[in-house]
């Protein structure tokens, strides 16, 4: 059967300052929960090994892979089945729960396996046991209104934020974040391998040192904007942000269900308005 991988939302797109309304293209975000079956001391025992944000398709050899790539498994042959867990289905109809069926032979230290999935990623969904574990822990106050950002200065972040990235200029291979004021100054850049962690030490930066004002503030980040990235920006309590990708699926439900002004695809003159058109004032 085939699987949607995109599905079509009306946005704003905004070119050479003019806004207009539009449809684009999203891909679809889905968590997928991988369940290991495994017999040991003379019983089947079944433990949740992690969950990961994918887009739905082709889930057996994404699994199949993960169990290759951390040594779970070394010959395709220790997987007896992998079969859909349960009736948890996605918002567009997808199994996001796999139990896969490992042969007899194959021996596992799964305690271990599952702590080294639950430190070996920043990302606000990755490596987190099980399904259960990916809700927002509170609901922040977001300033519903605030920031107002002129039209004009969106395409100007990448510069903006290229201009502190010296990480980047002598490697070419770190992500950054910027907090940015309403009016384009750049507050403070954090940089790292990993877009997550930019945006963690960013978001840890600025409030140890008491420095942000989500009603006079926003996030700018260099890579693409999954449902990881929105997560992390709402816990902190700010209500927008902009980034040079685009975003999931899943990432501008959560900033709708928000309110939170999400903002991608931001090229020389243009660039798209996935929600919260309203913090955006025109010349």
């Amino acid at each position: 059967m085939a699987v949607n991988d995109t599905v079509n939302y009306d946005i704003h797109k905004v070119e050479n300052s003019t806004v207009r309304s539009a449809s684009d293209c999203i891909a679809i975000e889905e968590p997928l929960e991988i369940i290991i079956r495994y017999f040991s001391n003379g019983e089947w025992v079944e433990e949740p090994l992690m969950v990961t944000m994918r887009t739905p398709g082709d889930d057996d050899s994404l699994v199949s892979g993960i169990l290759f790539s951390e040594g779970v498994i070394n010959d395709k042959s220790a997987i007896e089945s992998i079969a859909p867990r349960g009736t948890n289905k996605g918002l567009y109809d997808v199994d996001n729960s796999l139990l896969v069926t490992l042969g007899k032979g194959n021996q596992l230290d799964l305690k271990n396996l599952q702590r080294h999935f639950m430190v070996s990623s920043s990302c606000g969904v990755c490596g987190k046991g099980t399904l259960n574990a990916i809700e927002i822990a509170y609901e922040p106050q977001i300033e519903k209104s605030l920031p107002l950002v002129n039209v004009d200065l969106i395409t100007k972040l990448p510069d903006i934020l290229r201009a502190r990235q010296e990480q980047f200029a002598n490697t070419g291979g770190v992500h950054a974040s910027g907090l940015i004021s309403a009016s384009g100054e750049l507050l403070h850049l954090a940089e790292d391998v990993g877009r997550h962690n930019a945006l963690d030490k960013l978001i840890g930066y600025v409030r140890c040192r008491d420095m942000l004002n989500p009603s006079e503030q926003f996030v700018m980040c260099s890579g693409r904007l999954g449902f990881d990235i929105i997560q992390k920006t709402l816990m902190a309590g700010i209500g927008m942000i902009a980034g040079i990708g685009a975003p999931t699926s899943l990432a501008l439900d959560l900033a709708r269900k928000f309110d939170i002004t999400l903002i991608g695809f931001i090229k020389k003159n243009k660039y798209n308005i996935y929600n919260g058109a309203w913090r955006i004032k025109q010349s």
